[in-house]
């Protein structure tokens, strides 16, 4: 019979996952699994405390369960010191000998390192269990498979077109997904238009057009995508300036990317799904490094003229479109 495990680090981006995994030990917790089931959060809680409440006989119970969030990151962050080292230290020594009633799980959001003493020492108890929940690189397949539990399809083209809105942000593409399904009712089957009607990352499609409409010299086209922009209540003139100054910014690294000879690895340098960090290079090629740079500075220019009150948001916003598509 395999040993049953006591000490459990989950850790990882793909934060539904780990939920998802917390949440099927607390359902092996029986019925007065609320009564033996404790959480803390890392930056509150000392070791004697929680190797306490982890060890601590069970009540009406065979299972004793402990949650501790963000413990390993504030430990081991810059300016912890000995106490946090001293910290760790106790939980490798005290964790190898938990009684077989204990159910310690250390959930880390973000990605532990390869060196990190404690979840290394954990992976080689033999009642320990480390697993890292990454965000997997097929968002849109995981849309497709994710939306399956709210009885819903998607049609792939809405699921690529989701993913590439929303990017790696797995607890909003789930909101997203809750949203669409009840949108689509009484139909199963979400759509493109679906997608389109309702999904508030629809603005940033839009603002590709704005910045295609620009580089091709085409004002008329970059003021209407502005208007209609603004149009839009959930807009503001500061957010969408927000949003084209990010759209810039990105187009500085990819075109920086492109010029150093780099093919593959966009994604990565951009920390964009593929088709989206595609786009990005399709348009940094648009502009030269010289040009996306001029634009970077007019973009401070007018941002400080209209924090400043020397110039009216979308005036600044206008002369933006026009005088960067002339």
């Amino acid at each position: 019979m395999a040993q049953a495990k006591t000490f459990y680090i989950f850790h990882g981006e793909d934060d539904i996952a780990i939920e998802e995994a917390v949440n099927k030990l607390r359902a092996g917790m029986g019925e007065f699994g609320d009564m033996n089931t404790s959480e803390f959060e890392g930056d509150s809680v000392s070791a004697p405390e929680l190797l306490n409440a982890v060890s601590s006989y069970p009540f009406l119970s065979d299972k004793r369960l402990v949650i501790v969030k963000g413990l390993i990151a504030h430990a081991t962050r810059k300016g912890a010191g000995e106490t946090g080292k001293r910290l760790i230290e106790q939980l490798m020594t005290e964790g190898a000998s938990l009684p077989e009633h204990a159910r310690l799980i250390l959930v880390e959001r973000g990605l532990l390192g390869e060196k990190d003493k404690l979840s290394n020492a954990v992976a080689a108890m033999p009642h320990g269990f480390v697993r890292a929940f990454n965000v997997p690189d097929d968002l849109a397949g995981w849309v497709i498979k994710r939306v399956a539990a709210y009885n819903a399809e998607i049609q792939p083209r809405a699921a690529s077109a989701l993913a590439d809105m929303v990017g790696k942000d797995l607890r909003r593409l789930d909101n997203e997904l809750v949203k669409l399904a009840d949108y689509a009712l009484p139909r199963t089957l979400i759509t493109e238009d679906d997608v389109a009607a309702i999904t508030p990352y629809v603005p940033e499609a839009n603002i590709f057009q704005m910045v295609d409409a620009m580089a091709s010299g085409d004002g008329k086209t970059a003021l209407r995508l502005l208007h209609q922009l603004l149009r839009d209540k959930n807009n503001t003139v500061f957010s969408v300036y927000g949003m084209i100054t990010r759209q810039f910014r990105l187009l500085i690294l990819a075109r920086e990317h492109i010029d150093r000879g780099g093919g593959g690895g966009l994604a990565a340098v951009l920390s964009l799904p593929p088709r989206a960090a595609e786009s990005f290079g399709r348009q940094a090629r648009s502009f030269t490094m010289a040009e996306l740079e001029a634009v970077h500075h007019k973009l401070l220019e007018y941002d400080i003229a209209m924090k400043t009150g020397a110039m009216e948001p979308e005036l600044a916003a206008e002369l933006l479109m026009t005088g960067l598509s002339a």
